[in-house]
């Protein structure tokens, strides 16, 4: 390696990757979502936060809606 390197003649740019940075949430899920997600982790090898993010952007992706009514 070198001693000096000179970085003076380089251009900056912008980070490609800015549109895949993940952000940090809190997010309040029952027991029973987690476990459910964590045991697709221990069958597949993905981390459980992993699939869940997965399969919110697969909702994302695909515009899916919920659809619920409220008894009354």
């Amino acid at each position: 390696m070198r001693d000096h390197y000179d970085f003076s003649k380089m251009k900056g740019r912008r980070n490609p990757y800015v549109k895949y940075l993940k952000q940090s949430v809190t997010i309040r899920l029952d027991r029973d979502t987690v476990a459910y997600f964590k045991s697709l982790a221990a069958d597949s090898g993905i981390p459980y936060q992993t699939l869940i993010n997965l399969y919110l952007r697969d909702c994302a992706v695909n515009q899916r809606k919920l659809h619920m009514q409220w008894a009354s």
